[in-house]
C-alpha cells in the first residue's frame, strides 16, 4: 500500500545492518526507519540525505503512504522509529495505543489545491466546477487526511461530488491526473508543486478552512531512539523548516 525508499549514505564505512554501522556525529549510528505521509516524500527524502551526510554510516529508510494505513501498521507492531502524520486524527491512533513517546509536535501545515491536466483543458476554476457532469474527478479516501480535508471543504459549500475513484494516498490521486486517467484531483499544494509541469494547480478559497496540521513523534518501541530523536530535531530545525517551506508547506 505504501512505497519504501532508502537514502544511502555517501560514506564508505559500509551499511548499517540493523545498528552495526559506525558511529556518526553525536554518537548517532545504525539505521533509522521513518513512517511518513505520502505528501512528505520529496522533502523528507531530501532531509534523509542531509541526515546521512551529517551522520556518516547512518542509513535512513522511509515508508511513505496514507497516514491511516501507516498508523495501523505501527499499532500492529511494525518496527519504526519515527511517525510523521498528515493529520492529528491519524497521529491520535498511535498515541491512543501508547505507541508514541511524549506529545507529538506539529512541524508543518498543508493546504489543498485542485490538480488538473496541463493547461486546464476543462476550465476548472472552483471547487464547484468539480461537480460538473462528465468530469472525471479523483479524491483521496475519506479515511486519509487529504480525503477528510477535501470532504470538509465540500461540506462547507454544501457540494456533493461522486469521484471516479477514492485513492489510498495523495500521490496515488495525483498520479491519476498525471496519467490522464482523471481530469482533476483534490490534493495538497505541495504535491502540485512537486509534480512540476505534469499538472496545473487551481486554488480555491474553501481550502483555507481545511488546512491540515502535520504532527511528528518518536515511537515508543523505536529500535533506534537516539537516531529517531536526531531526525525529528532536524525536521524541526531551521534547516528542516527551510526544506519543507521550499516544498510548499506552511509554517505550523
Amino acid at each position: 500500500m505504501w512505497g519504501v525508499a532508502g537514502c544511502s549514505s555517501d560514506s564508505s564505512e559500509g551499511g548499517s545492518g540493523g545498528g552495526a554501522a559506525s558511529s556518526g556525529a553525536g554518537g548517532v549510528s545504525g539505521e533509522v526507519t521513518v513512517f511518513a505521509a505520502a505528501s512528505l516524500k520529496e522533502s523528507f527524502t531530501e532531509l534523509g540525505k542531509r541526515f546521512e551526510k551529517t551522520h556518516p554510516g547512518v542509513e535512513v529508510t522511509f515508508s511513505f503512504g496514507g497516514s491511516d494505513a501507516l498508523a495501523a501498521s505501527i499499532t500492529g507492531g511494525a518496527p519504526a522509529d519515527v511517525f510523521a502524520s498528515a493529520s492529528p486524527r491519524t497521529m491520535k491512533i498511535v498515541t491512543d495505543a501508547g505507541d508514541a513517546v511524549g506529545a507529538p509536535a506539529t512541524f508543518v501545515r498543508n493546504q489543498l489545491e485542485i490538480a488538473t491536466l496541463p493547461g486546464n483543458p476543462e476550465g476548472i476554476s472552483s471547487l464547484k466546477d468539480l461537480t460538473k457532469s462528465g468530469l472525471k474527478v479523483v479524491l483521496c479516501d475519506k479515511e486519509v487526511p487529504c480525503g477528510a480535508a477535501a470532504q470538509k471543504a465540500l461540506d462547507a459549500r454544501g457540494l456533493r461530488l461522486t469521484p471516479v475513484s477514492y485513492e489510498q494516498d495523495v500521490k496515488a490521486a495525483l498520479t491519476k491526473v498525471e496519467l490522464k486517467e482523471a481530469d482533476a484531483a483534490v490534493v495538497y499544494k505541495t504535491d502540485v508543486l512537486a509534480a512540476g509541469d505534469k499538472v496545473e494547480g487551481v486554488e480555491f478559497p474553501e481550502a483555507a478552512d481545511a488546512v491540515n496540521d502535520y504532527p511528528i513523534a518518536v515511537l515508543k518501541d523505536a529500535p533506534n531512539t537516539k537516531a529517531a530523536e536526531a531526525f525529528v530535531a532536524l525536521v524541526r530545525s531551521g534547516e528542516g523548516q527551510e526544506v519543507l517551506s521550499d516544498a510548499g508547506f506552511l509554517k505550523p
